[in-house]
């Protein structure tokens, strides 16, 4: 039986999947890593910032319209449309396998996809707020309003509902986060390095029987998975769907 059948016969027997990802679950839709980015450099600044630095809150605050420009760059991707993977967790979803996806992707590729159930870790693009008075707006006020887009009620900075370095997630996502992975039969984590925290330390409160790591390179969960898949992940789901009765 190979790895992908393997698979798929853990999701015939499951009644509570929960689906962990990261950004390897976005590069198969053409979205760079990145993490995998090197240092960049700003002229006006005459510093080399890397960018997780240009991704924090206190650049956000210090050097605004830089942090803007770097943004709608580096991480709006408006023409990447969802992958076989994206598509197979969303016909999961619509079986009655899969519970929820739990992503540390801030595209909402899975909501494009299909599926309903999906908590945010790190927000999303397709989101914003005034910083002053709440306002919501959404992605195409925040990409047309140059340099800086600014609350059309009260003037504050309109800022993207992304969870930038030096910030806090939110308490609720990460609440419902917890309940799922907890209360699932089988865990699939895919496309992460499970580095970030504290995001990558949720799936620690998996206590289900089947956890499996689709990843290309190994991550520190894999002596303790039941499978471990070194693949494509839009592949591999998208097979493991097909396999399913």
């Amino acid at each position: 039986m190979t790895d992908v059948e393997k698979l798929s016969e853990i999701l015939s027997h499951s009644s509570s999947t929960v689906f962990f990802g990261g950004a390897g679950m976005s590069t198969e839709s053409g979205i760079p890593d990145f993490r995998s980015a090197s240092g960049i450099y700003n002229q006006k600044l005459h510093k080399t910032f890397s960018p997780e630095e240009m991704a924090s809150y206190n650049f956000f605050l210090r050097h605004t319209e830089d942090f803007f420009e770097f943004y709608r760059t580096r991480f709006v991707y408006l023409d990447a449309k969802p992958n076989a993977g994206h598509v197979a967790l969303a016909e999961l979803e619509r079986r009655g396998i899969l519970k929820a996806v739990v992503t540390q992707n801030i595209d909402g590729l899975h909501q494009q996809a299909g599926s309903k159930t999906v908590y945010e870790l790190h927000g999303s693009i397709r989101r914003a707020a005034c910083v002053k008075c709440s306002a919501q707006y959404n992605i195409d006020f925040v990409m047309k309003n140059v340099p800086v887009p600014h609350c059309e009620r009260c003037g504050g900075i309109v800022k993207p509902d992304v969870v930038l370095y030096g910030e806090q997630l939110d308490d609720e996502v990460i609440a419902n986060s917890i309940r799922a992975i907890s209360d699932a039969d089988t865990l699939i984590v895919g496309g992460t390095s499970l580095i970030v925290y504290p995001a990558a330390g949720l799936i620690d409160y998996f206590r289900g029987d089947n956890l499996i790591l689709i990843n290309k390179t190994a991550t520190r969960a894999d002596a303790d998975a039941q499978l471990v898949i070194r693949d494509n992940i839009g592949v591999t789901l998208a097979r493991a769907v097909e396999l399913l009765a």
